[in-house]
């Protein structure tokens, strides 16, 4: 009876050890994406429904604005997909871009994989009730030059910031002196500019329409292509991505009809490979 206990024994751990080894643990992959700020509830969604698809594929976000995300891919931070707010900050990264943006020669992007993902709007958002009633971005201005309105923006260094510089430039605004005048508020990224609306801390705020959507904030207007240019957000894998192909087929997914309709639902215009 010992000798069958201990042949039984033997023949469970052989059989335990054989199914460890033929476990899925070596095809798990982790996949990290950067992301802009304003993508967090609709790549979040996303990620969600892609379990389904990958179940062997665990995606890690980082949102932030597109130029911290920039500045920690340049210092070594492990990323395999960057999903940009705005084209500069992936030029920066791309050495196939214009030298004149990509002033320090970066060569970071997988330059097959670029493609155009989305495209925003830049809105004029403003707290619940518009208790400042302001109404458009004419109004705006006009009340700036006053100095009777508060507005929070990004700051210089995130897309969202730089679309409000176009908009105070074709409204002829100085920044400078608005900001000398204590009619300015910043936020490191759009996630902060959109907290201070929905506090109500400001009179209005300059976001993207979607991360107004997403807030649930009444829009008193949406810029013109002629004020601040498209809002055109890039995707790309990195070269030193140890996961190319899996970043690749997560970036495949993304142009889908699938993820089209999460980016849609909010406000984003998803677009092809080919505009």
């Amino acid at each position: 009876m010992k000798k069958s206990a201990a042949l039984t024994l033997a023949l469970l751990l052989t059989l335990t050890a054989c199914g460890q080894s033929a476990a899925p643990d070596r095809d798990q992959v982790e996949l990290t994406v950067f992301a802009a700020a304003s993508l967090t509830e609709t790549l979040t969604r996303i990620g969600e429904d892609y379990k389904a698809v990958a179940p062997n594929v665990a995606l890690t976000f980082n949102f932030d604005s597109s130029g911290t995300l920039k500045t920690q891919i340049v210092e070594g931070a492990e990323c395999d997909l960057f999903l940009s707010a705005a084209p500069k900050q992936m030029d920066q990264l791309d050495i196939e871009a214009d030298p004149a943006v990509n002033t320090q020669g970066l060569d970071f992007i997988l330059a097959e994989s670029r493609i155009d993902l989305l495209e925003n709007k830049v809105a004029l958002a403003v707290p619940e009730g518009d208790p400042a009633g302001v109404a458009s971005y004419a109004d705006l201005a006009r009340r700036l030059k006053d100095g009777n309105v508060l507005l929070a923006i990004g700051n210089s260094d995130v897309p969202v910031g730089q679309y409000t510089q176009k908009i105070f430039a074709y409204y002829g605004l100085a920044e400078d002196e608005l900001n000398a005048a204590g009619v300015l508020t910043y936020g490191s990224n759009v996630k902060e500019v959109t907290a201070q609306v929905s506090e109500g801390a400001v009179d209005c705020g300059i976001v993207y329409a979607t991360d107004a959507f997403s807030a649930g904030l009444a829009v008193a207007d949406t810029a013109a292509g002629e004020m601040c240019g498209r809002v055109v957000y890039p995707a790309a894998v990195l070269k030193n991505s140890a996961h190319q192909e899996e970043a690749r087929a997560f970036l495949d997914y993304l142009t889908g009809d699938a993820a089209a309709e999460v980016f849609a639902a909010v406000g984003f215009t998803p677009l092809t490979k080919d505009e």
